[in-house]
Parts: C-alpha cells; structure tokens; sequence
C-alpha cells in the first residue's frame, strides 16, 4: 500500500479532531477525502504527510513510517496544503527552482520547465506569485508539490479558486498522474470527485463514517433506489404506492413520479404492465441511484 494509516488520532485540547482512523490507499488509487468544514481532512493529510504529529496510531508511506525518517517520506509525498503557503515577492520559476533545490534535485532548469507546462504557468512563468490570481498561486503551489516526482500525492482543495475551465485542465493533470501515483485528494466540489475517482472516503467528527466505491455508496441501503416514471395521463399515486416493493411514492410536478424502492427492475416491469392494462402512455421510465450529495448527506448531516 503507498498509503497506511493505523488508529491515527489527533487531540487539540478537549476535542479530538481526529479520532482513532484506519485506512489504506494503494499504488496508482485515486481516492476522494470528503468531510464537512471541520471533520478532521486537513488535520489527517497534515499527519500523513508529516507535517503534524499525531497524539496516537501512526501513517506510513510507501512502506515507510511517517515520523520514523522525516526526510525520506518528504521525498516520496507531493503535497499541496489547503492554505498552499507561497513566497509572493518571487518570481514563479525563481520560486519553484528554489523548492527544486531544497529538494536536492539535478537538472533543475529543464525539471522546472517540464513542470511549469504540466500545471498551465507559461503565460505566468516571468510574473511574481503575488501578482498572480488565485488560480494561478494554486497552480504554483500544485507545481511545487509536483516538481520532485513523488510517489504519493496529497492535496488538499486542489482546485480552489480555479475557474471551470482551470477546474477542468487541472482535473485531467490529476487524473493522468493517478496512472502511475497515488492520489489522496479532499474536495467540496462533489461533481469533481465523481468525476476523478471510483473511491471515496468520507469522514465526519474525527470519524470514518465511510470507506468504499462510489457505486456501492450510491446504491446504499435496501430502499435507497428510486425509480422515476412521466405519465402523459394524471395517474392516481394509489395505484402507484400499491405496486410492490415500492416504500414511498413523491410527485415532483403533475404526471411525473418518484418511486422508492429496493427493487427497481421489479418496479419498472409493474409500471409497464399497469400502462398497458390501462392504456396509459410513460413519456419517460428511469431508475436512480442516490447522488453523491445525498450519500454525503446523509453520513454528515448529525
């Protein structure tokens, strides 16, 4: 696994921000962090990535323990903080040839050319940071994280302040390093995890509230499924809560329908019956499973 974390915890004062977590990630994985604003993302990447030391449990990275050699996790963690702290009277290839050196890189100039094209900074490139947009400083900060090749990358609200179509060019950079790394990215934007993982792990007060794929976290419990179904007739929702397997009944706007249901092939072969025996005409028939912000909902809303 590239990243292992065991019982970790994390206490500032009474309150434990992180509360005793266990989870893996593994080579070449794409794993969206979810939480509400204070659920312990930024305080567990902080802790993986070694910048925060943790009151108990422990995290390794690629095999090595976090803490245990300081200096040889560093080199194999790219990590882009929430605050992505920046030198803003340096100029952006001047500050990324200064990361490059901390790092101990060789063939800095051509390194930092390659990166400063992987991120979108040329047109930036000869400006000072703090001249740039907040697009643009979160692109340097991304390069920066980026510059020494690591295996494993943490990054915490990549995206933010990128316009949607910054968002989306910085999506696919993310997206074609997780061919060959390690990804652990948090975000609030949940369409954006949709779109760059299969695998999601949502935390809530310090907890795990859930570690799976987006699919089984979509499909939920029995009765999560829905069924959606257009009427051209005004159809009486009777007939419809009478139809078996299904738990409830809504009625978004006249003639069309929302059916609950932990069997929806069953549901949809029963609406087709009914129109027939009746000579009812469906404008549409669909079946739904729960979006992601309802999931995210559901597990944070307490």
């Amino acid at each position: 696994m590239s990243i292992t974390v065991n019982h970790l915890t994390k206490i500032y004062g009474t309150q434990k921000a992180v509360d005793d977590i266990s989870f893996n990630v593994g080579n070449a994985e794409i794993v969206g962090f979810l939480g509400p604003n204070g659920a312990g993302k930024s305080t567990t990447m902080k802790m993986i990535a070694g910048y925060l030391e943790a009151n108990s449990g422990d995290a390794e990275v690629c095999g090595i323990k976090v803490g245990t050699d300081g200096n040889e996790t560093k080199k194999k963690v790219g990590y882009l903080p929430e605050s992505n702290p920046l030198y803003h009277d340096m100029y952006v290839r001047e500050y990324l040839e200064f990361v490059a050196n901390v790092y101990q890189l060789k063939e800095i100039k051509a390194k930092v050319e390659s990166i400063i094209e992987t991120v979108g900074l040329r047109w930036e490139a000869n400006k000072k940071i703090g001249q740039l947009s907040k697009g643009y400083k979160q692109r340097v900060g991304l390069a920066a994280a980026l510059i020494h090749d690591p295996e494993v990358l943490i990054l915490d609200e990549p995206t933010s302040g990128l316009d949607p179509n910054q968002i989306v060019e910085i999506r696919e950079v993310i997206k074609k390093l997780g061919q060959d790394k390690t990804v652990l990215f948090s975000s609030h934007i949940l369409q954006e995890v949709q779109a760059m993982c299969e695998r999601v792990i949502i935390i809530n007060k310090g907890k795990i509230v859930a570690d799976d794929t987006l699919a089984n976290l979509q499909k939920g419990k029995a009765g999560d499924h829905f069924v959606t179904v257009a009427f051209k007739e005004n159809i009486p929702a009777d007939t419809l809560k009478n139809l078996k397997a299904v738990a409830a009944v809504e009625q978004p706007e006249t003639g069309n329908w929302k059916l609950k249901t932990n069997n929806p092939e069953s549901v949809r072969k029963q609406l087709m019956e009914l129109s027939l025996q009746n000579n009812w005409n469906i404008v549409s028939l669909q079946s739904e499973s729960n979006s992601l912000e309802e999931v995210f909902r559901s597990l944070t809303n307490s």
